[in-house]
């Protein structure tokens, strides 16, 4: 290769490890060539840290960054690169989009995948790179943007480094919040790797089998990983915390004096979960009524609901009155304790690299990665005849008679999904020198072909099911969309509304539903590293780039998806559309001052680019960082810099998902007693009268609409600042830096939901000319005076403003003692603000201290190593979060009385403890126990906050498997 300067190789190093500037400008330039080389790989190896099997400090950096070494994976047990990356602070502080939340939720990605969202900004808003170039997006349904960490295996890794700040100067659109820049393995030499995990409870369990081999010669080398990971999947009957969603209320929290009540067939407090039955209406009461299916000791419905005057045997009323509450069916169904909590998941991967050298000063290089997914999931789901029925006398139910309604809601495991996602990544680049100048042109192709299968109730069957209810004959009828004949289904058997059709049943309400997405990236980048001219402090480097990039959607939900014909479920369109993006981009690293009082260096490095999308337009965005080295170990850093986020293709053609929204939605529902004006002026304006108080002739929902943004979006902008203090010792025993950061995001891009929009048209000051009324439309009156809305269209709007703040600690200790080498390392993080403002006339949302979101998170990670054995003990701790503040109180009433309920959780410690150890200089065995203490989740009110037992549901930070062995096993060759 060509010669090199110290500073240019430098540049390059740090180009190709993917956070810009990592370093500064160094020393003068020495007297001779190999003096300069020597620095350089100096230089080189302060960003490579390696040996160590904690995180390195990265503390000379003008911005902050961290560095994760594979090796933390080992020593907790860790299985993905997801949970690696969620061990940082930058990631623990907010809820982190996991695979569990795909169950039973439409995520970003589909079902299974995860992403990494830094300072809670959102996995959109953080740059995400693969040995320094963007990894493309993975995933299933019409919202992919992201990348999937379940595609890369953790094998294939050497380290992660995360640079904590906006970089949209360097790297374009969506490094807003930071990069993670993913390094791979390199060098000669094979290994074969087993390691897995076992819950001490069962349920969860994982193991992974992976081997590499690389090699070099003369010209080059190679490397090849072939990776075999599973996750066992979680079931809610794995574990007692998921198995039962109690009231969880209180008389009295402080004696802990419980005021849920009884179930008498187990004794326990009653697990208050959707169930299934006859719901009831009547003026005894509502209620329903149940079938005694376990044959216990309970009264007829003819003997306590006197407007039942006859019923078939093993019928009984419930949830009527408080003791009675404990008799309602739901959480003990064997259904809902075979729903997925996390799911079944196989990954297979494989990985190559190359590189050679064309000539002493060219080489050419290329990356290969495909890994297939496969993500299972069960669950569980009411159905009932609504639509068309909803309540029916009950004398016209057979073997019943009285002068009450009821309406029957049934239960079914026919709630399932699969999801394979095949993703494909090719890098092929040239790379030489100039003299004293690096260049680098690279072409990346990133493709992702997901399809999704979704077990469904076919709306049209269903249809057709409750017209037998009206009394429509069934014979010669053929359903209109699915064309299934036919089948007069049994809404009153105790056997259907337990969930156990006849097949024949089955057949006509149940069908699947198979869509297809597909995710293009292409990228070519080139840029040219250098020296420009010395100044007296040193020489002034350069980096200058051009990049282009391609990306495609198009996500083709199922055909009964499409048609709306999959009950209960949104619908959604065809999703299509493409970008362009061009850019340029330069980055100067100016030495300043050297060797004065107080001034051992300061540098400055800035950098600016130029974007072009051809969907938005163009924007420019500028960095600037300073480095004071004062001297005595002291270091001062900041930084201050802009960022822009063009919209994402799924916020610019996302197609007609539809769902529903409640009548009681819309605020000229009974507007005459509204307590704002401006909502009782705009109804009146509408032409609504007074006596529209019941949104008479409606099914008491409206059809919501979301979509995409395109042609109105703009992108978003930012501007990042930061500043901190580092210091360190001279023997390198003790390190600490303290940064502060902060981040405001203007015309942010949200999802404004039907409610949202009914609001701002309704409570509008200029009601005549206000946008946001052009998306409803509304019944005129003239049938029976129903003034309700018909349909809300909703979508991604530029409307937002979100700001965060915040402190990131770091203290490092090292030394060597009599029982051995210790090394210390504190990270913590404290968030001081993290606001949402979706409308200008809204209120910051401070979202700090709320479940999920804790104020201080932190990890303390102490390795000891002795002799041949190397030991490691990891805490990581949440802070108490608390969403009474959210509520205003703590108190609700339950059957009439007053009652507490519990919207917070305290502090939160996992500990893990493991010890290495190499036999025969090849074999390195690490063994472990994760959740050492078996620290189980905290309980919280299902009226509180989304639950699965009591436990919080979006609260990423939670251990969902409790106490867990893990061990890892490889041998090198």
């Amino acid at each position: 290769m060509a010669q090199k300067s110290f500073l240019s190789d430098s540049i390059r190093a740090i180009m190709m490890a993917g956070f810009g500037s990592a370093l500064i400008a160094a020393p003068a330039m020495a007297q001779d060539q190999n003096e300069d080389e020597q620095e350089a790989e100096k230089a080189v190896e302060k960003i490579q840290v390696t040996g160590s099997r904690i995180r390195t400090d990265g503390l000379d950096s003008p911005t902050p960054i961290e560095i994760i070494t594979t090796e933390l994976a080992e020593d907790q047990g860790l299985n993905t690169l997801g949970e690696l990356l969620r061990t940082s602070t930058v990631a623990s502080g907010s809820d982190q989009l996991v695979s569990a939340y795909s169950v039973g939720y439409v995520t970003n990605g589909g079902s299974g995948a995860e992403s990494i969202s830094m300072r809670g900004l959102g996995a959109g808003r953080t740059l995400v790179l693969l040995n320094g170039r963007r990894a493309g997006p993975a995933g299933t349904r019409g919202t992919v943007s992201a990348f999937d960490m379940n595609a890369l295996p953790i094998s294939v890794i050497e380290r992660v480094e995360i640079l904590k700040d906006g970089a949209s100067s360097l790297y374009g659109s969506d490094a807003v919040a930071g990069v993670i820049n993913i390094i791979t393995k390199k060098g000669e030499g094979g290994q074969v790797n087993v390691s897995g995990s076992a819950p001490f409870e069962g349920g969860g369990e994982t193991y992974r089998l992976n081997a590499t081999y690389g090699s070099a010669f003369d010209r080059g080398s190679w490397r090849v990983v072939v990776d075999h990971n599973v996750n066992t999947g979680l079931k809610r009957a794995d574990r007692d915390y998921f198995d039962c969603s109690t009231r969880y209320l209180f008389n009295d929290i402080e004696t802990g004096e419980r005021a849920d009540p009884i179930d008498p067939r187990t004794g326990e407090y009653h697990c208050n979960e959707s169930g299934f039955g006859l719901w009831h209406s009547g003026s005894a009461g509502t209620g329903r009524i149940q079938y005694n299916y376990g044959n216990y000791d309970v009264d007829p419905v003819t003997e306590t609901n006197p407007n039942v005057t006859q019923a078939p045997d093993g019928w009984y009323w419930a949830g009527y009155d408080k003791e009675s509450d404990g008799l309602l069916d739901g959480g003990g169904h064997p259904f809902r304790l075979e729903q997925t909590m996390i799911p079944e998941t196989t990954v297979n991967s494989a990985y190559f690299q190359a590189d050679y050298d064309l000539t002493d000063t060219i080489s050419t290089y290329g990356e290969l990665l495909y890994s297939q997914r496969v993500t299972k999931s069960q669950s569980a789901r009411q159905f009932w005849p609504a639509d068309l029925v909803g309540y029916v006398p009950i004398s016209t139910v057979p073997g019943f008679d009285g002068d009450s309604f009821v309406m029957p809601v049934h239960y079914t495991n026919h709630y399932g999904n699969e999801t394979t996602v095949d993703y494909t990544r090719l890098v092929l680049g040239l790379e030489g020198s100039i003299g004293f100048w690096n260049w680098d042109i690279s072409y990346q192709r990133s493709e992702n072909d997901g399809t999704y299968e979704q077990d469904i109730i076919l709306r049209d069957s269903m249809l057709m099911a409750q017209e037998t209810l009206l009394g429509v004959p069934c014979e010669g009828r053929v359903t209109s969309i699915s064309g299934k004949a036919c089948y007069e289904y049994d809404w009153f058997d105790p056997q259907n509304i337990y969930g156990n059709p006849s097949q024949e049943a089955r057949d006509f309400l149940f069908g699947y539903d198979k869509g297809n997405t597909e995710y293009t990236q292409d990228t070519i980048d080139a840029y040219i590293t250098g020296d420009l001219f010395e100044m007296p402090a040193g020489p002034v480097g350069t980096a200058v780039g051009v990049y282009w990039q391609r990306d495609e959607i198009n996500d083709v939900p199922g055909e009964n998806t499409r048609a709306g014909n999959s009950w209960g479920l949104s619908g959604a369109g065809i999703t299509a559309g493409e970008a362009k993006t061009t850019a340029a981009y330069a980055e100067f690293q100016v030495p300043l001052l050297r060797d004065l009082p107080f001034v051992e260096s300061l540098d400055l490095t800035t950098s600016g680019r130029w974007t072009d999308v051809d969907i938005y337009g163009s924007d420019t965005t500028f960095k600037v960082s300073a480095n004071w080295e004062i001297g005595a170990g002291f270091r001062l850093r900041a930084s201050r810099g802009s960022s822009f986020r063009a919209p994402a293709l799924y916020e610019l053609f996302l197609q007609n998902q539809t769902g529903f929204l409640g009548q009681t939605s819309d605020p000229c529902l009974n507007w005459v007693e509204s307590t704002n004006p401006q909502v009782r002026e705009n109804c009146a304006a509408e032409g609504i009268p007074e006596s529209y108080t019941t949104a008479v002739g409606s099914s008491g929902s409206m059809t919501s609409i979301t979509g995409g943004g395109a042609g109105q979006l703009k992108a978003e902008t930012s501007i990042s600042e930061g500043i901190g203090l580092v210091y360190s010792t001279d023997d390198g025993r003790f390190a600490a830096s303290v940064d502060y950061y902060d981040v405001v995001i203007s015309d942010q891009i949200s999802s404004v939901a039907g409610g949202s929009v009914l609001n701002q048209c309704y409570t509008s000051n200029d009601f005549a000319n206000e946008p946001f009324c052009d998306q409803i439309t509304r019944r005129d009156g003239s049938a029976d005076g129903d003034w309700s809305v018909l349909e809300v269209r909703g979508g991604y709007l530029n409307t937002a403003q979100q700001v965060v703040r915040g402190v990131d600690i770091v203290v490092t200790y090292q030394d060597s003692f009599d029982f051995g080498d210790l090394r210390i390392k504190l990270d913590h993080t404290n968030q001081i603000e993290r606001s949402f403002q979706q409308f200008v006339s809204d209120d910051p949302e401070q979202n700090i201290g709320y479940i999920g979101n804790p104020r201080n998170v932190g990890t303390l990670n102490t390795t000891l190593t002795r002799d041949e054995w190397s030991f490691n003990w990891n805490m990581s701790y949440f802070d108490a979060t608390s969403d009474y503040r959210y509520f205003g109180t703590s108190s609700t009433t339950y059957r009439g009385e007053t009652v507490r309920f519990v919207a917070e959780t305290p502090t939160y410690v996992l500990h893990s403890l493991s010890a290495s150890t190499t036999f025969n200089d090849n074999i390195d065995v690490t063994v472990g126990v994760g959740n050492i203490f078996d620290k189980q989740p905290p309980m919280v009110s299902p009226a509180a906050a989304a639950v699965v037992g009591n436990t919080p549901l979006f609260a990423s930070q939670l251990d969902y498997l409790g106490r867990r062995a893990f061990f890892n096993v490889s041998y090198s060759f």
